[in-house]
């Protein structure tokens, strides 16, 4: 049954992009063939009627999605951070959709309120405003809670949000699926994959307890980072439709005049952001991925207040030492290690040649620190070195493209508060900080502390692990093999039981 409906979705769909002059782009930045144009736009051209016309002002892109709704602008806003997919001049264009809409009245707010914390929005707060912010899933309020008088920020979600954004998935993933089928050339992009990720984070979006322990998660990491705060979370108050948190007072990080009006010394505050960004990532591999001056705002004290907390980013701890040790051989200008890096970490094939690769990083690096230093960017030299490793045989790394995204918005609120802000001035101590934490000695000790906690939990299973082994293993080649196999068999397990005692011994000395 649902097959029609989808067919509607984009059918409509075709014709926005048609009437809005997306078509062409869309199939342009996708490297559509010739032919393929042709019959797409002639498919659609009967239909254009029933497009939505959209905003005349706007990109077309931007245009189409932002006419075709919430679902359409959160997915645009999710390939914004994949320049592998759609290119990086079309992820430029997405990142500057805003997915501001109409409110909805604060008796729906209340009602919502209600439904979700089990007793009336009026008894839990003295004060509800109208909303201060709509977006595509959810629109926050201002309230008052009514025993201690707090002044706290209530996000609620759409009514009826969680079902208009499955029917318009299931749309994705038919035509992701279509176009897979009918078009392989199509297939390199992986389109069903790339609907899979908005689908997950559209579902993160649409649980604000999800979202609710983000915050959590960020603020206890970083609660020891001068300058710097997360609004509390008011888990009394939270649940899956409703989240609860501070109210964040202070001037917009956007706002320069009212900054300046303030006493703020904008080129701490940039330097500031800069550098608490690459901590959180480094340092915590867990960080805000949507830091641009909309979700930060300056405390009177001058601290920076970050809010929020729907798309959040996440870097294991192998790969940020790897991603440090590479913006550091950047920075000291050791191209050849940056490439050794990459060989060592098995993201270019062990096939190619090294030398060869650490001279195309040559030509990604010098260029940029021939630039002025106000005009270097670390995003746009990731931006490049993503281009590099690709021709090389990089497959794509979808943690360190948010990364690089979220790297780019952080240097453009940066130079917005002071455009003579020196990137790599500033990352400089962040970065070579880490390195000396995390590949150092006190690193190595870390390390092997950490394998003996893991070893000493196996202890006790050690002797059924070898008998294991040995019965799998061992025992059927004996079974089969020559006389010559009794002494192999015999010499393997004594040296097994020898390991596993100097293993004992070790796990016990702990």
């Amino acid at each position: 049954m649902r097959g029609p409906h989808n067919i509607w979705r984009l059918i409509r769909t075709g014709a926005t992009l048609e009437r809005t002059g997306a078509m062409s782009v869309v199939l342009e930045a996708f490297n559509a063939p010739k032919p393929l144009r042709v019959m797409a736009r002639g498919v659609v051209w009967p239909f254009r009627w029933i497009g939505i016309k959209g905003d005349p002002d706007m990109p077309p892109v931007v245009r189409a999605l932002t006419a075709l709704g919430p679902a359409y602008i959160k997915f645009g806003q999710v390939l914004s951070t994949r320049p592998d997919v759609v290119g990086s001049e079309m992820a430029r264009q997405l990142r500057v959709l805003q997915d501001r809409l109409p409110p909805f009245s604060i008796e729906e707010a209340k009602a919502a309120v209600s439904a979700e914390l089990g007793e009336p929005a009026d008894a839990i707060f003295s004060e509800f405003s109208e909303p201060v912010a709509a977006a595509s899933i959810a629109q926050v309020h201002k309230a008052q809670l009514a025993k201690t008088g707090e002044i706290v920020a209530v996000k609620v979600l759409r009514p009826g949000i969680e079902r208009a954004f499955r029917k318009d998935v299931d749309a994705f993933y038919f035509a992701a699926d279509f176009v897979e089928m009918f078009l392989p050339f199509s297939r390199r992009l992986r389109p069903r994959d790339v609907v899979e990720h908005f689908d997950g984070v559209v579902t993160g979006e649409l649980d604000l307890r999800l979202e609710s322990a983000s915050a959590s998660e960020f603020a206890d990491n970083t609660k020891n980072d001068s300058g710097f705060q997360v609004p509390f979370i008011r888990w009394d108050h939270s649940g899956r439709r409703v989240m609860t948190m501070d109210w964040a007072e202070g001037e917009s990080l956007g706002d320069n005049n009212a900054l300046d009006a303030a006493g703020h010394d904008r080129h701490a505050l940039g330097s500031r952001i800069l550098q608490l960004f690459l901590s959180h990532a480094l340092r915590d591999g867990f960080f805000h991925a949507d830091m641009h001056q909309g979700n930060l705002k300056v405390a009177l004290n001058g601290d920076i207040i970050a809010y929020d907390f729907g798309i959040m980013g996440h870097i294991d701890e192998y790969t940020r030492r790897v991603y440090a040790e590479i913006l550091f051989g950047f920075i000291q200008r050791d191209y050849q290690r940056v490439a050794e890096v990459h060989f060592e970490a098995g993201y270019v094939p062990a096939d190619r040649d090294v030398d060869e690769f650490a001279r195309a990083l040559r030509a990604v690096g010098e260029p940029i620190f021939g630039m002025d230093a106000t005009k270097i960017s670390m995003g746009r030299l990731l931006n490049y070195l993503f281009e590099v490793t690709e021709r090389f045989g990089m497959e794509t790394r979808t943690e360190l493209i948010l990364l690089q995204r979220t790297m780019v918005v952080v240097e453009g609120v940066a130079r917005s508060l002071d455009e003579s802000i020196n990137i790599w001035d500033v990352a400089k101590p962040v970065v070579g900080g880490y390195i000396k934490d995390s590949i150092g000695p006190k690193a190595l000790a870390n390390d092997l502390w950490k394998t003996a906690k893991v070893m000493a939990r196996f202890g006790p299973r050690l002797p059924g692990l070898v008998e294991a082994a040995l019965i799998n293993q061992v025992m059927p080649a004996v079974q089969t093999k020559s006389k010559v196999w009794p002494w192999v068999v015999l010499s393997g397990s004594v040296g097994a039981c020898v390991g596993a005692a100097i293993l004992a011994v070790f796990v016990w000395a702990i």
